[in-house]
């Protein structure tokens, strides 16, 4: 997981930084796509793995 974090994105806060912005995004999905519930699931392990980061 840290060489992902590092290759990836350089830092586990860059990385949570866009965490956050792949939560915010989900919020915009069209309905059909996912069911809410689906949405909701998604964006809370998002934030978590985002916090754990920080």
């Amino acid at each position: 997981m840290n060489n992902l974090i590092k290759d990836g994105y350089g830092s586990a806060e860059r990385m949570a930084q866009k965490l956050d912005e792949l939560v915010f995004m989900l919020h915009y999905l069209e309905e059909e796509v996912f069911t809410p519930r689906e949405i909701r699931s998604s964006a809370d392990l998002l934030r978590a793995l985002g916090e754990v980061l920080r």
